[in-house]
């Protein structure tokens, strides 16, 4: 993908000059948008729930919903009750909807497809973000508090605690906004948000670390647990960072033959499939694995992660949470 190779490298890649202003168009845009929700002139819809958000400055993967997933499991264990709302990125709809774990990942989108399964609290996905907590909160009255994944510059939504997560590896690329770079925002906003959480551990530390750690292989048909794959197997990852996913399984005790990158949220067919033989095991994400249930063969596993964080920050997340949201 050149994109992601040029915004990744050092430096800016001549190329990228052409597109100086688009950069300086989508800058100029962007800053006044939040200066007009900064001084009330875009309308704010405040929940009557507190809201965490969990996003990023930056465009692809860096870890949000894993890190959506342990937000989830840790509220629920200091007694809250928690639910999910989503953009649903690439979903058909229609909206706003509830999402299940038998909801199809075509009509509600991947990942809130897998937090339904993974967290097993309410979800509502939407791109009107009023809408899907409306939905939620007359579905779920006991609701209290609402996570929403991504949305960190849906600046629409009032929020209370803000969390912005970080790919440690890759950092903030070449430093540069969209299109010259990768940054939705300025580098400066990440002083701006309650939390940084950041992807693995790297010399240069942004926030508080959290490591995704495999928790064994499953069978994408039915999510059944296997052993580690025997004989040589294909990769294929539609994510935002695949790299970061193929490393992963290069420390596992599998034969890796070939590792093949798709587009992040690609909606994968079975003629994505007919390339590759069919006595190869096919390894892929979570993510991906939600979108080949249906059509999958008994050797086409995937690796589910979860994120463990260092717990300065829990720490910092409850002693936030108990200046905004008390317990009832």
């Amino acid at each position: 993908m050149f994109w992601q190779r040029a915004w990744y490298r050092a430096g800016l890649h001549p190329l990228l000059l052409l597109l100086l202003p688009l950069h300086l168009l989508f800058v100029g845009l962007s800053t006044v948008r939040r200066w007009m929700f900064n001084k009330g002139l875009l309308g704010i819809y405040r929940a009557p729930v507190p809201v965490i958000v969990v996003g990023n400055i930056s465009v692809g993967g860096t870890g949000k919903t894993p890190v959506t997933e342990a937000l989830v499991q840790w509220l629920k264990q200091q007694g809250y009750e928690p639910a999910i709302i989503s953009r649903g990125y690439g979903a058909k709809g229609p909206f706003p909807q509830l999402v299940t774990a038998s909801s199809l990942a075509s009509k509600v989108g991947d990942e809130p497809r897998l937090l339904a399964t993974r967290t097993e609290v309410p979800l509502a996905v939407g791109p009107n973000r009023q809408q899907a907590i409306e939905l939620l909160l007359q579905a779920f009255p006991a609701t209290n508090i609402i996570i929403s994944d991504d949305g960190l510059q849906h600046y629409r939504l009032a929020r209370d605690i803000e969390i912005a997560v970080i790919d440690g590896s890759r950092g903030l690329g070449n430093g540069w906004r969209l299109p010259l770079g990768p940054l939705r925002e300025s580098k400066q906003r990440l002083q701006q948000v309650d939390i940084v959480a950041q992807n693995g551990d790297t010399e240069k530390k942004l926030g508080w670390v959290f490591r995704l750690q495999p928790q064994g292989w499953k069978r994408v048909k039915d999510s059944q647990d296997v052993p580690a794959p025997a004989g040589e197997c294909v990769a294929i990852a539609g994510i935002g960072n695949p790299q970061r996913f193929f490393a992963t399984l290069r420390q596992q005790p599998v034969v890796l033959k070939q590792c093949i990158e798709f587009a992040d949220h690609h909606p994968f067919s079975i003629a994505d499939f007919t390339q590759f033989d069919k006595t190869l095991n096919v390894l892929m994400t979570e993510k991906d694995a939600a979108k080949c249930q249906l059509f999958a063969r008994d050797n086409w596993l995937y690796l589910p992660v979860s994120a463990e964080f260092e717990q300065g920050f829990w720490l910092q997340l409850e002693q936030r949470l108990q200046e905004i949201a008390p317990k009832e």
